[in-house]
């Protein structure tokens, strides 16, 4: 399933030759679920502070809910979806703002713990979340061909960011959580999970964290929108599955609740 609006509306072959030369912009990505997202405040915040920052101006919560609830209803003819990934976009299309929303099929992070290959790279002006970003996707698609199912972007020095599509925690075995301090997005996902872990024992904070120490962890996970997932394995070292903290990690993030949208 792929349905997109523009504004309200159906897309225009003008307004998609438009989008394919133009990728200045940015974006949230959500899981629906019921008509129900995590953290959707965080998702209309998000787009607000990247609106403010790249075009000088807010961009209203409501007309986002509208725009989003118009396209799950099935306007286009097709079926009202309830379950669904959803991406809501803006760009400056021929001079004008305006806003996308793409609904897909609902996805789920694979259980199967992650395999990262570490690349030295760091995203610029990483605190917003955009499309288009060629280095990114050059670095995801060669992780990809070497066997690895995402990339750990890291700085010269061996400093640790982020996920090439994810933010990453590692554990110390006892009650720390550490977040890295590189570059980062931070991830609706981990904005809602990291305090949340206080309620189960654990000290969650963002911390200095290199290639070189991850022998010393005992776990280690990734979140994003699709959910929350083991990390088994950083290039050639194997990074043990701490069920204690994925079940910390789980009963957090089960502990959001869901809003309706």
């Amino acid at each position: 399933m792929l349905r997109m609006e523009i504004d309200g509306g159906p897309a225009t072959e003008q307004q998609l030759a438009e989008i394919a030369l133009e990728s200045f912009g940015h974006f949230t990505a959500m899981q629906l679920r019921g008509g129900r997202v995590r953290g959707f405040d965080l998702h209309l915040s998000r787009l607000d502070a990247a609106n403010r920052e790249l075009f000088g101006k807010p961009l209203d919560g409501g007309y986002v809910r509208t725009l989003i609830r118009h396209a799950l209803e099935g306007a286009d003819g097709g079926p009202a979806v309830s379950d669904a990934s959803v991406r809501v976009l803006v760009r400056a299309i021929a001079g004008t703002q305006r806003v996308i929303v793409t609904v897909r099929d609902a996805v789920e992070l694979s259980q199967r713990p992650q395999r990262l290959k570490s690349v030295s790279y760091l995203r610029e002006i990483a605190h917003i979340k955009r499309p288009g970003d060629f280095a990114h996707a050059y670095h995801l698609r060669e992780v990809e061909q070497a066997g690895f199912d995402d990339a750990l972007l890291t700085g010269p020095d061996g400093r640790v960011a982020e996920g090439g599509i994810t933010n990453i925690a590692f554990y110390d075995g006892v009650r720390g959580v550490l977040w890295p301090d590189g570059p980062h997005l931070a991830g609706i996902t981990m904005q809602l999970v990291a305090p949340r872990l206080a309620a189960q024992g654990l000290d969650s904070r963002i911390s200095r964290v290199t290639l070189a120490e991850l022998g010393r962890f005992a776990g280690a996970c990734v979140t994003n929108s699709r959910g929350v997932a083991p990390v088994g394995r950083v290039d050639e070292l194997e990074i043990p599955v701490s069920e204690v903290f994925l079940r910390a990690v789980h009963e957090a993030y089960e502990s959001v609740s869901w809003d309706e949208i």
